[in-house]
């Protein structure tokens, strides 16, 4: 027997805030101080695609998966975060630690929530924390090579993984999706937390990032981690969407993982099943109150002037400001 509509979007609210908002979006702003848009502000590109949060939530799946084709960030998620079990963080086959691997994904929902709609001194605050974090997160892989998270090429790797998941993710599965032109608007915008994290020579547009993906091929590999956390052998809806994570691959990581597209009628069934999950999902929650929030401080009357901030500085001094006001 189906729930009705509304019941199911109030359990699924509940368990939102239980298991993330309460966690993880503590000290974040989006109410005030009146008339501040924040980073993007209402009309941009990145406020339309984070606000499908379930497709968003879809993305970071994606590009978490597609960032650990790079070695050396796996094992900086085995060594640096809970992802993994304590006791098995030296082990050759280190076991998932399912609690942990929810807070690492709470963690990264609040943060690209908190940057698109949170104020301008909640994305600031946000990006220093993560930036801070970075600078932590130093060791050896098992096979001897090192590995800093503050190294440019892992931050400009890392960056095209994230963008591409969330953007490729929204065209698939978003109602109303952006395309062509409008998401290469995205790609521009977004850059703004890649600067702000730190990275440098990012991509841009979409076909930059896929040129960009590519170009790191030589240095990927297939870890037993990358090997183990997708495959067919699962039960719905859960073998839909890890099937779905491999389907937004570029064809050349698809390669790596011995991923085959099956014919066009089957592909498109699945991702009719896997757009019906996540919609109905997103349409029985409803919209986040974080984006009401923020849709009302931005169309208030201001109160103060919004201040000029260093990653503001950067973004201003990378050329992509007139994108965001293209």
């Amino acid at each position: 027997m189906f729930l009705p509509h509304q019941l199911i979007g109030q359990v699924l609210d509940r368990r939102f805030d239980q298991d993330v908002r309460r966690h993880f979006f503590k000290g974040m702003e989006f109410a005030a101080p009146a008339g501040d848009p924040g980073w993007f502000g209402p009309g941009s590109a990145v406020w339309h695609v984070h606000s499908h949060t379930h497709a968003l939530i879809f993305g970071l799946q994606c590009a978490a998966f597609l960032e650990r084709l790079d070695p050396s960030i796996y094992w900086m998620g085995v060594h640096h975060s809970r992802l993994v079990r304590d006791d098995t963080r030296d082990d050759p086959i280190p076991q998932i630690d399912p609690e942990g691997a929810l807070t690492r994904l709470g963690h990264s929902v609040a943060f690209f929530i908190g940057t698109a709609y949170g104020s301008t001194a909640t994305a600031e605050r946000l990006a220093t924390t993560v930036a801070s974090m970075h600078h932590t997160i130093k060791g050896t892989r098992p096979d001897g090579a090192r590995y800093d998270a503050d190294d440019p090429e892992w931050l400009r790797w890392n960056y095209a993984t994230v963008v591409w998941g969330i953007a490729t993710a929204h065209e698939l599965y978003h109602p109303n999706p952006l395309r062509g032109r409008k998401i290469d608007r995205y790609y521009g915008e977004f850059v703004r937390v890649g600067h702000a994290l730190g990275g440098t020579d990012l991509p841009t547009t979409k076909a930059d990032t896929l040129d960009c993906l590519k170009s790191y091929l030589p240095k990927l590999a297939v870890t037993y981690g990358t090997a183990m956390a997708t495959g067919p052998n699962l039960p719905l809806p859960q073998a839909a969407l890890n099937w779905a994570v491999r389907d937004t691959m570029p064809p050349w990581a698809k390669g790596l993982i011995q991923h085959s597209d099956p014919n066009i009628v089957e592909r498109t069934a699945r991702r009719a099943l896997v757009w019906s999950i996540i919609n109905g999902v997103h349409a029985a929650s409803g919209t986040m109150p974080e984006f009401e929030q923020a849709r009302a401080r931005a169309s208030a009357d201001p109160v103060a002037d919004v201040p000029v901030t260093r990653s503001t500085q950067i973004f201003e001094r990378a050329g992509a400001f007139e994108t965001l006001q293209g």
